[in-house]
């Protein structure tokens, strides 16, 4: 009788461990649902400036980018957070869990002030010498001056989500998600249109929903977590912030390479034309959905590999990783192939301009394809970061950046279509994957 229970034992361990399918996406899919709050409020500007103006609509991707690039660098923080928080988690010190959390809250609430008073005085002064477009530039700035304070409000949603994945508890964040659709698809509507504000009334808009689903996560954290046994107690402890800070700043340069270096992809497109610049920020909007699923299970990835590690059952990685690549594509290639056969519909819900709609669908094609390259790419990547070694990661990321940018400088000196630029992304993510899969196989961790 012993022996039969502690076989159970070991064997629930070694599920545990393991993670099926069936585990693996009963975290993922709450985090997906997170994720695409910040993707859903691109997506839902797109679609309504979209029927404001083609300025406006080229406008937004780039607002939208830069924006983007400011707050990856409280994601890559709270990603670093998210790994230490799944390290003590996977070693049972729980309540070290819930000190780590409130340092990497007091660092992200302070770091929202910063880069928000850094962005009201030096962005209207660099994007000034970046946008060719007066029109583009003054759209972009209206966007921006509504926009950057919603990082008062993203920045502690990251920690309260670095948590919850870190303990892996991710079911709020499926009721944070919808709560931001439900607020921004109307807010957009009444400030854009009802208060005739554009672009501003977007941007507006979209801080509002980041609040609400703030909110919906703390009440969470507050009912629903123990507070006791995860150390959920107030304290300043500046050992655990430089322990944090040491893995997270890697990331945080990480993240911000990646959409800075998407930015200058952007300001290569608005060189061409603005339709092109239009066309783009479509795609772009449409990736988002993808880029959904595709950064849910990388981010998770990383969780999973940290609490693997923790539990000393680091000959679980590959297999790990092999598991959501699969559950990946099986989530992914059937709306590849929605999107493939309903291109026109989804590229019409933008814009009601023929030659936009005619000019978007082969680097649409192109975009979507990369999906096969980018989810293993990023999920070894990821699991790379769970084993702590972010340094490494932004090795990788400077390594392939480097390349990435030698491609769009060779592309911009010839008369090429839009859809050889976004043939570019096969290069970057192709070249993450392989560097990763080395360091996976090759170097102990």
């Amino acid at each position: 009788m012993l022996l039969k229970v502690a076989w159970l034992i070991v064997s629930y361990w070694f599920e545990q461990m393991n993670y099926t399918y069936k585990n693996i996406w009963l975290i993922a899919f709450p985090v997906m649902m997170s994720i695409l709050i910040e993707q859903l409020i691109n997506i839902t500007d797109a679609l309504f400036l979209g029927h404001v103006g083609d300025v406006e609509l080229g406008a937004s991707a780039l607002a939208g980018i830069w924006f983007l690039a400011i707050y990856m660098l409280g994601f890559g923080f709270s990603l670093g957070l998210q790994v230490i928080i799944a390290r003590r988690n996977g070693e049972q010190r729980y309540s070290e869990t819930g000190k780590t959390f409130f340092q990497g809250f007091s660092f992200l609430l302070s770091l929202a002030a910063v880069l928000c008073l850094l962005s009201q005085t030096l962005s209207p002064i660099l994007l000034k010498h970046l946008i060719i477009s007066d029109d583009v530039y003054n759209a972009v700035i209206r966007y921006l001056d509504g926009r950057i304070w919603g990082l008062f409000f993203s920045f502690p949603f990251l920690a309260l989500r670095s948590f919850l994945v870190g303990i892996t508890q991710t079911k709020a964040l499926n009721m944070a998600a919808f709560t931001a659709v439900l607020v921004n698809i109307p807010m957009n509507w009444l400030l854009i249109f009802g208060f005739d504000m554009g672009i501003s009334g977007a941007a507006i808009a979209s801080s509002f929903a980041e609040l609400c689903s703030l909110i919906v996560l703390t009440v969470y954290m507050f009912r629903h977590i123990n507070r006791h046994l995860y150390g959920l107690h107030w304290s300043i402890d500046i050992t655990v912030l430089k322990e944090v800070f040491s893995i997270s700043v890697w990331s945080m340069f990480q993240f911000f390479m990646s959409v800075a270096i998407w930015f200058l992809f952007f300001l290569a497109i608005e060189r061409l034309s603005e339709t092109e610049l239009a066309v783009s920020n479509i795609i772009r909007s449409v990736s988002a959905l993808f880029a959904v699923i595709v950064n849910a299970l990388s981010g998770v990835t990383s969780s999973l590999v940290s609490n693997l590690i923790g539990a000393g059952e680091k000959r679980n990685v590959f297999p790990l990783c092999h598991r959501i690549i699969r559950l990946g594509y099986a989530a992914g290639v059937p709306l590849i192939v929605l999107a493939l056969l309903f291109h026109q519909s989804i590229i019409g819900a933008y814009t009601d301009n023929p030659i936009i709609i005619q000019v978007a669908w082969l680097p649409f094609a192109v975009m979507l394809l990369n999906y096969f390259f980018a989810l293993p790419g990023y999920v070894y990547l990821n699991a790379v970061t769970g084993t702590g070694a972010t340094r490494t990661v932004f090795i990788f990321q400077v390594i392939t950046t480097i390349a990435y940018l030698f491609c769009l400088w060779g592309l911009s000196h010839w008369n090429v279509p839009l859809a050889a630029y976004w043939t570019v992304e096969y290069l970057f993510v192709i070249l993450l994957g392989v560097q990763s899969v080395f360091y996976l196989k090759y170097k102990q961790y």
